[in-house]
């Protein structure tokens, strides 16, 4: 387990510090983020990350970054590490990168990017880009986006891997309708990792990916935990059921809760520029994890609605 954490106190001076309203969901008194074993090496990662699509594409400016180094320290000191971004998300590379070299320690970052361009050289000359941008020497986890020239990538990662530069390998793909093809790379290619979207909207990847990822030893990180707002649209004026106390405090932390109880996921990565939802979704991280007959229970409720 990750040693490092806030306790509530630390929390709410933070949040109170930042603007942020007490009555957010915070996580109780020295509770400890939950950790998850990557299968390829046996390393813990904490279940809660941060994705940075659209929310860390911002100027560079001292209040944009000030906003971003919050976000990002919160996370850190609460035991999170892992941070998610891709060159597609215009200048969030850039963003992180300008955080580190102002003072934001890379030590405790578990840095996830992406590749996704065609060919050896676009792609040895994207990722480079990256190493760049992030002002990092080395990158936690290298994934092919979207299965865009896989091969090819593959080898390169691979041998950035032997060279020490890329610590681990992953494909990605955002659609459920490309299910076979990453179920077929990821028994081609045996990848560290795989990035999909599951959520209570979008359970798609139960039926082949995270049984699949399970057998193969492969790491999963999820996306779009939220379904793009929509899950939340779905229980708006509605309070979190009696029932889901014992493990949520807000219906953020229910749909996180959802995702990181299923055995095969490894990792979430919700997105926010919010100091609040940072702290909020830190929550899902800790306490009990939904058993498998609670899961039922809210798949159920969450169809009834």
């Amino acid at each position: 387990m990750n040693e490092d954490y806030w306790n509530r106190r630390d929390l709410i001076a933070a949040g109170l510090a930042l603007g942020i309203t007490p009555n957010v969901a915070l996580p109780t008194e020295n509770t400890q983020m939950i950790n998850k074993t990557i299968p390829g090496s046996g390393e813990s990662l904490p279940v809660i990350g941060l994705g940075t699509y659209e929310v860390f594409d911002v100027e560079s400016s001292q209040e944009e970054l000030d906003l971003r180094r919050s976000i990002v320290e919160i996370l850190t000191t609460s035991g999170g590490t892992l941070l998610d971004t891709s060159p597609m998300y215009n200048r969030a590379e850039k963003v992180i990168g300008d955080l580190i070299e102002s003072g934001t320690a890379r030590e405790p970052l578990f840095l996830a990017t992406k590749v996704w361009t065609n060919g050896r050289d676009a792609g040895i000359r994207q990722m480079q880009r990256s190493f760049d941008l992030m002002q990092t020497e080395r990158i936690d986890l290298m994934q092919v986006h979207n299965l865009r020239d896989t091969a090819v990538h593959m080898d390169t990662i691979r041998e950035w891997q032997d060279a020490d530069r890329i610590r681990y390998s992953g494909l990605t793909h955002y659609a459920a309708g490309a299910h076979i093809d990453l179920g077929r790379e990821m028994q081609s290619f045996k990848p560290d990792f795989i990035q999909v979207n599951y959520s209570l909207g979008e359970r798609e990847a139960e039926d082949r990916l995270l049984p699949m990822a399970q057998e193969l030893g492969v790491a999963v990180l999820i996306n779009r935990p939220f379904q793009a707002g929509r899950l939340f649209s779905a229980v708006a004026g509605k309070p979190l059921p009696d029932w889901a106390h014992d493990f949520a405090a807000s219906w953020g932390q229910f749909f996180l809760k959802f995702i990181i109880s299923h055995p095969a996921v490894t990792c979430v990565i919700p997105a926010t520029s919010k100091t609040s939802h940072m702290i909020d979704n830190l929550g899902a991280g800790t306490g009990i994890l939904p058993d498998p007959a609670m899961r039922k229970r809210m798949i159920d409720y969450f169809a009834s609605l």
